[in-house]
């Protein structure tokens, strides 16, 4: 059997001999297909070089990784201790520098949070803003128009989104600021018709809103003064107890006291939450043009033609009186707790400290003068306005010619001068004046007569309000350091 296994067969053996190979099978059934066998054999070589380079980086990379096993095997566990500890340690200086660079940034901010807080309480607090104070261009201010009469007091509310001007013809409209539209009015009347409109009866005189924004005051001739709901305009009651017209009033900041003037020549303590009267302070010899009062438990007064200024400290039951402007003291108003700036009739304007019975610095003539040559007159200063805690204040004249204007002027150091800054032109008598609290504009409510009398008219003047943008040097709207 085994000879024959290894017979030919039709002269073939039964395997293929040595020379004969799988290749050259494979080579013959590609010529059969018709292929090229030259390029055919090229592929499965390049193939396998290919298989054999991957292969070559797969096990260097695990030769890599086994060496370096190996390092981290030949570590003993003091060295890794040692080497987390560090880590640790690199970790926890990083965090502590992070926290004392945030302590170090609050601890400023703190203190430089409490360094003015505490100028403000003693009243020297003084942001230095004017001197990056421009002029606004004509085209910049706006001119809001809605009262038939003379505009004789305004006030912004503490967000700065609405005004509240009140007229003499009786009525009180709330603007917004943005739009410039009238979003309600408050119609007045006469005595005795109440009951259709429930506004005032006569020429509304002054106006407070309170620094939470929940109350706002109004006074007028009739000796009333009414208490309004901001929103909605809803009257909410009326204080009675003034005998003549309700000339200024006032809120203390971060409280509802409420303190007004008259021409009974008065001064009135009001606690409106309670919707209550507190007390009654006496002392000037003629009637109230003007009432300005902050955080303080103090009121300052303007005294008319008794030319008196006069603080009065509630809680001690006293007052302090101030002599300096030779005419009727028409208007005042607070730049912090210890200072504050009056205008008269007699065209000057001064600046005061609580602390000393004459003007720190007056101008005199502020405003120029009319007339005839040899009979000139000084235009009046029927109003000023200051931003609270800063360097700035502005004043405006009565409407004696065509060329009344709204002056702002920056205050010198521990406010010993007054430098003019720039000027506006207003036609009209610029009854009243307030800064924004932000200190981005200012608004001026004018009308063709005066607000306290009608002594003469100035036909050429429109009854409105002017809203003046207070444009910056810098680009940044920082608030500047305070200065003592």
């Amino acid at each position: 059997m085994a000879s024959t296994f290894f017979i030919k067969n039709n002269g073939d053996s039964a395997f293929p001999k040595k020379g004969h190979s799988l290749a050259t099978s494979k080579r013959k059934n590609d010529e059969d297909l018709g292929g090229n066998s030259k390029g055919r054999a090229k592929k499965p070589n390049s193939k396998h070089n290919e298989e054999i380079s991957s292969e070559s980086e797969t096990e260097s990379t695990a030769e890599q990784n086994e060496r370096e096993g190996e390092d981290e095997f030949d570590e003993t566990p003091q060295e890794k201790k040692l080497r987390l500890a560090k880590v640790y340690l690199d970790q926890l200086r990083e965090e502590e520098e992070k926290k004392a660079e945030q302590v170090s940034f609050e601890t400023e901010l703190v203190a430089g949070r409490l360094q003015e807080e505490l100028l403000e309480q003693k009243g020297k607090l003084q942001r230095c803003i004017a001197k990056d104070l421009l002029a606004p261009d004509a085209s910049e201010i706006r001119v809001l128009r809605g009262h038939q009469l003379p505009v004789t007091c305004l006030v912004i509310s503490p967000d700065e989104k609405f005004i509240f001007s009140g007229s003499k013809d009786c009525s009180i409209i709330k603007w917004d600021i943005e739009t410039g539209k009238k979003l309600h009015t408050i119609k007045g009347g006469r005595k005795g018709t109440e009951a259709r409109h429930g506004g005032h009866t006569t020429q509304v005189l002054c106006m407070a809103i309170s620094s939470d924004g929940k109350y706002l005051a109004s006074g007028d001739m009739n000796r009333a003064i009414i208490i309004w709901e901001p929103d909605t305009c809803k009257q909410l009651y009326k204080l009675k107890g003034h005998r003549g017209a309700v000339s200024a009033l006032s809120f203390r900041t971060g409280s509802h006291d409420l303190y007004s003037g008259s021409h009974d020549r008065s001064v009135k303590v009001w606690n409106v939450d309670e919707n209550a009267y507190v007390e009654t302070l006496f002392g000037h010899q003629d009637a109230i043009t003007g009432l300005d009062c902050l955080s303080r438990e103090r009121c300052v007064t303007a005294g008319g033609r008794d030319n008196t200024v006069r603080v009065w400290k509630i809680t001690e039951e006293s007052q302090l009186v101030f002599h300096g402007h030779g005419g009727s003291i028409d208007c005042i108003q607070l730049i912090n707790e210890e200072h504050m700036i009056t205008g008269s009739d007699d065209g000057s304007v001064s600046v005061w400290s609580v602390n000393k019975k004459k003007p720190l610095s007056t101008v005199k003539v502020a405003h120029g003068s009319f007339g005839e040559a040899g009979l000139e007159q000084p235009h009046w200063v029927a109003s000023v306005a200051a931003l609270q805690n800063s360097d700035t204040v502005a004043s405006g004249a009565s409407g004696c010619s065509d060329n009344s204007e709204v002056h702002v002027w920056a205050c010198g150091q521990g406010f010993r001068s007054l430098q003019p800054l720039f000027s506006v032109p207003v036609p009209g008598f610029i009854n009243s004046l307030e800064f924004s609290t932000s200190g981005k504009f200012l608004v001026a409510g004018v009308g063709q007569e005066h607000r306290l009398g009608r002594w003469w008219r100035q036909k050429e003047a429109k009854n409105g309000i002017y809203i003046i943008p207070l444009k910056r040097r810098s680009a940044q709207q920082e608030e500047p350091p305070a200065t003592e």
